[in-house]
């Protein structure tokens, strides 16, 4: 096997082992508690529609025996997937008594599934608690869990429950299995508390955003030095980091559907141009223009984190800034390689070969996604 065609085959099994060809991050459920009065409580939980199908197939044998075909028992089996792993409770254990409201797909995102229960403390003395544990242990060892109080977006003014500690205040925390439950009597995670998980959740963005990592590996496949490569990333910073904040800012709001396939596009694009040009010097242009786009597509990973209102500056910060690392781990790992490669086998140039080669995977790819966010394949 030539040099080529053995780099080629570990490039697209990389990509191919990745899973679901979409950036929205995956493992991350989230629940909104708002006190109702009396002892009573309604929680929206929210699931990714991919989790929720594939903790289903993972959990089977709590529906034995179940006929999931006939109209509603679907809806009400998921209902009861997550009743039964979402609790109100106080420090002994005793747990609120808890009906499901109502399942179906989120009004706000097609892509997830909303679950709203409601819970009666009543009767349950003492401080209660909120414990989302089994839900995170089902999703795995990567699942967190955003935890917001209060009707979004949070509300300016507490009540005088609220102050006395009677009933939650607004606020939002990322919860990781290893956490534990939330006293909702207590006020939740500062925003500067928050920056720290938001960052990690911006690293691991990129990371698993296969879409932007074609894209930035595609601009950088004729590049032998380090400058032109400085000029691209900086370009594709600033502008994703313009529509990024104005996206999660809500100044400027374009719809989904349209900014996936746009990237899907500018994918395709930056593939193909390798097939006529191996100037670098001027890709950042590409970037540039491009970056924008993308930019909107990490405001919406951003938006299904949870963005808290109330920490929307640290938050914001913290998540653009976990990209750029991540970022530029990716162009520290790949832009090395490749000059090893042409160093070793090439004698210090490019490969016209790998460059076309790896440019076409990338460019079906990008076809791909295009072709699935365009609903012509599943």
């Amino acid at each position: 096997m030539t040099l080529t065609r053995l780099f080629v085959a570990v490039f697209l099994s990389a990509f191919l082992c990745a899973g679901a060809a979409f950036a929205h991050t995956a493992d991350i459920s989230s629940g909104r508690v708002v006190p109702e009065g009396e002892g009573q409580y309604r929680v929206d939980v929210g699931v990714l529609g991919t989790d929720v199908e594939r903790m289903f197939q993972e959990t089977q044998s709590e529906r034995a025996g179940v006929d999931l075909s006939p109209p509603g028992v679907l809806e009400q089996e998921i209902g009861k997937f997550i009743e039964r792993r979402v609790q109100l409770r106080n420090a002994e254990g005793e747990l609120c008594k808890s009906s499901i409201i109502s399942v179906g797909e989120d009004p706000t995102n097609p892509y997830d599934a909303k679950i709203v229960l409601r819970f009666d403390c009543k009767g349950v003395a003492g401080q209660i608690f909120y414990d989302p544990g089994r839900l995170l242990r089902t999703q795995g060892p990567r699942g967190r869990h955003l935890l917001g109080i209060g009707e979004a977006p949070d509300q300016a003014q507490l009540t005088e429950a609220q102050r006395k500690g009677a009933e939650p205040a607004p606020g939002q925390a990322m919860i990781f299995a290893s956490d534990g439950p939330v006293d909702l009597s207590k006020p939740l995670l500062s925003p500067w508390e928050l920056a720290p998980k938001f960052f990690e959740a911006g690293v691991e963005h990129i990371m698993t955003g296969y879409d932007h990592l074609c894209f930035l590996i595609a601009v950088m496949l004729w590049a032998t030095r380090v400058w032109p490569v400085v000029k691209i990333v900086t370009a594709f910073t600033v502008s994703h980091s313009v529509t990024l904040s104005l996206a999660a800012l809500q100044l400027v709001n374009l719809p989904s559907y349209w900014v996936e396939i746009a990237i899907a596009l500018s994918i395709i694009y930056v593939a193909v141009e390798n097939f006529f040009t191996r100037k670098i010097e001027g890709r950042w242009h590409d970037t540039f223009v491009f970056g924008f786009i993308h930019g909107f597509g990490f405001a919406s990973a951003l938006t299904e984190l949870g963005l808290p209102q109330r920490a929307i500056v640290p938050a914001l910060a913290s998540f653009n800034i976990g990209v750029e690392v991540g970022q530029i781990g990716v162009v520290l790992v790949v832009l090395p390689l490749l000059l090893l490669i042409d160093k070793i086998f090439t004698k210090g140039e490019r490969s016209p070969r790998l460059v076309q080669a790896l440019s076409a995977i990338i460019a079906c790819f990008g076809a791909y996604w295009l072709f699935v966010r365009l609903g012509v394949i599943s």
